[in-house]
């Protein structure tokens, strides 16, 4: 059984573009761990399903997506793998729709930094950054075993924008997630405008105002 396995492997691979052997030579090594293996192996049986639900259409505009991950969520987000994943899951459409949501807080007015390209905008360490963020005086959300993303908007020439710390101070009581939506998204307090244009117009007042009834507005 091994062996005709190995050699229907070795079939696959002569025929498969140098992308695709690529990309499964790095799945295999990725997948010497047990845990990591399995983590794989059900992966690859999810997409292979997914691929199946997909037609050429909605596969060509997943591919044409500028990053891995990307192309996983325009995957995910076409109309006949929804149908094919709300029979698994009914959940799964919302769920999806958090991770968008989360990916535009993110990337609002330009992609986020590292831990490294924080420090080089401020000119100091990054264990200057990780003290800062510890102590609610830069905004930064965890993204697992790489380290925290700070959203590039609270940097400018001279530093931190002005006013940022003690507007993130008033908003401590809530995680990373929700300080970030309160600065992007349009708020009634400011009428309809975002913290994040206001505080840059200099309205650090009005924005601390508006931080004081986040939480009022958050529960209506």
């Amino acid at each position: 059984m091994v062996a005709q396995r190995q050699a229907a492997l070795e079939s696959a691979l002569d025929k498969a573009p140098v992308s695709l052997v690529d990309a499964v030579t790095r799945t295999l090594e990725a997948g010497q761990q047990p845990l990591r293996a399995a983590f794989v192996a059900r992966a690859l049986n999810a997409l292979q399903r997914l691929a199946r639900e997909l037609d050429d259409r909605a596969l060509g505009e997943a591919v044409s997506s500028p990053s891995d991950y990307e192309t996983l969520l325009r995957a995910l987000e076409a109309p006949g793998a929804l149908e094919a994943l709300r029979r698994q899951d009914p959940l799964l459409a919302a769920r999806l729709r958090g991770l968008r949501s989360r990916e535009h807080l993110l990337t609002a007015e330009g992609e986020p930094l590292t831990t490294d390209l924080a420090a080089q905008a401020l000119g100091i360490t990054r264990q200057g950054v990780d003290k800062r963020r510890q102590s609610g005086r830069l905004l930064a959300v965890s993204t697992g075993r790489r380290g925290y993303l700070y959203p590039s908007w609270q940097f400018t020439a001279e530093g931190v924008l002005p006013g940022l710390e003690e507007v993130i101070a008033l908003l401590r009581e809530h995680d990373p997630w929700m300080q970030l939506a309160f600065f992007v998204n349009a708020n009634t307090a400011l009428a309809g405008e975002t913290p994040l244009a206001e505080l840059s117009r200099g309205n650090s007042e009005a924005v601390k105002r508006a931080a004081r009834l986040y939480g009022e507005q958050v529960a209506v």
